[in-house]
């Protein structure tokens, strides 16, 4: 019934960075040896840590991630250094190339950009392809030029990568070439009883189609045209729609018949579309209600559901739990801010205290368990302490289910406590603000 500290650390040291926290010289060699064992520790670590940890890492090959990995730099080298930036860049390991790049991407997104147009050419085709993604970071219309010139390397998953970049920003040459297409394959057809949508799917993956990104080969078990249909529509502006189909809204496009079977497809393009363009609107009509099974949305709805608004999230999933339950509800929880919403966090416990009731073992939740454990709301604690009690058992439950359930809720509790234990000696410095934010990387 102990609180795991191990999985806290990521939580404590995001805390601990928010407030300005330097991690006590003495500890250094601890935190660079957690860092080493779990990358998910090594911005945070090596934030906490600052320029000691760095120098730190020279002299222990075992800790030499920290001068490689991208988190390593912080903020980059200084500004006006920029024979420093070019010398590295130059002359670095790829690591130390990759990391600056991305440090330089969030700083000044046109210079990283320009270091990276100046060696292009003389880069190899899998550095081309990790430096390239690097430009997601920051991406905005001034990559489009860069981006529009990959289109034709000699890389075809370089070409891949450049294209769908390229299709996030619905303003670039090529979110337009991909609508004219997109606007070919879907029509309004008004000539019966009700309104319907018409699919006549590409019959070709012509040499302009190649050359925007869309594979002339379908994966396995897939059409080749189902394949060329979806690659368009995914890659077209979600405003191309409304216009081209009677002024509807998203939500009244995607109520739409489809004719032909091709509901599936055109769905699951313009859910990959919405996400790649966070469009709110069309990610909430595809979705659905919360109240329709997971499976009825089309591609992967907890994806879907971190394009919306955290408070809309939180509010979507809290109802989703309470019509089906925890069984599908990991993935959803997983995209939630945290802490959770009040009503997120209640219909969380509430399913829970549904599924001792029931009489079964709490370890088929041990997933949503050790979510709430991190995400519930810490203040909540002494509400949730009389469900550490032992229930009485149903007739039907399984045996000793409700004591195990005792001890899975009594970890909650504590560890919720120790959460509030921690935040609160991280808390901006007041009276012994220091010494107690000291005292809590010594305990941690």
């Amino acid at each position: 019934t102990a609180p795991d500290l191990a999985e806290l650390l990521p939580q404590w040291l995001a805390a601990a960075c928010a407030q300005g926290y330097r991690a006590p010289a003495e500890l250094l060699p601890a935190l660079l040896y957690a860092a080493r064992a779990r990358t998910d520790l090594r911005a945070r670590a090596l934030d906490l840590g600052g320029p000691r940890a760095l120098w730190l890492a020279r002299f222990n090959p075992d800790w030499r991630f920290a001068l490689r990995g991208r988190s390593g730099y912080g903020s980059g080298p200084p500004r006006a250094d920029e024979a420093a930036v070019r010398r590295l860049w130059e002359e670095g390991l790829f690591a130390e190339r990759s990391a600056l790049l991305l440090s330089l991407r969030r700083r000044d997104p046109a210079a990283a950009r320009e270091l990276l147009a100046g060696t292009w050419a003389a880069e190899r085709a899998e550095d081309r392809l990790m430096f390239l993604d690097s430009l997601r970071e920051g991406l905005s219309p001034g990559d489009e030029e860069f981006l529009e010139r990959a289109l034709d390397d000699r890389s075809r998953n370089v070409r891949a990568t450049a294209a769908e970049l390229l299709s996030a920003l619905p303003s670039s040459a090529l979110a337009a070439r991909m609508a004219v297409r997109a606007r070919s394959c879907v029509a309004l057809d008004r000539t019966g009883r009700m309104d319907r949508l018409v699919v006549e799917a590409p019959y070709e993956c012509d040499p302009g189609m190649r050359r925007d990104g869309v594979a002339p080969g379908a994966p396995p078990g897939r059409g080749e045209r189902s394949w060329w249909l979806t690659k368009v529509v995914e890659a077209a502006p979600l405003d191309t729609w409304p216009a081209h189909l009677g002024g509807r809204t998203p939500a009244q496009i995607t109520a739409l018949p489809v004719a032909d079977d091709w509901e599936a497809d055109l769905h699951a393009a313009w859910a990959q579309a919405a996400v790649r363009q966070r469009n709110a609107a069309w990610a909430r009509a595809l979705l659905r209600k919360p109240s329709v099974p997971m499976a009825a949305a089309p591609g992967d709805p907890a994806r879907l559901l971190a394009v919306l608004p955290a408070g809309e999230r939180a509010e979507w999933a809290a109802e989703f739990i309470a019509a089906h339950g925890l069984s599908e509800a990991f993935r959803v929880l997983g995209v939630c801010a945290v802490p959770w919403a009040e009503p997120l966090g209640r219909a969380v416990v509430d399913a829970l205290e549904i599924a001792r009731d029931a009489g079964s073992y709490p370890w088929s939740f041990s997933g949503v368990l050790g979510l709430a454990e991190r995400c519930l709301d810490p203040g909540g604690a002494d509400r949730l302490a009389p469900l550490a009690a032992v229930p009485d058992e149903p007739e039907d439950g399984s045996p000793g289910a409700g004591g195990y359930w005792a001890e899975a809720f009594q970890r909650l509790v504590a560890t919720l406590r120790l959460r509030a234990t921690m935040l609160a000696e991280l808390e901006p410095p007041g009276d012994g603000g220091p010494a107690r934010g000291r005292a809590a990387a010594d305990g941690l």
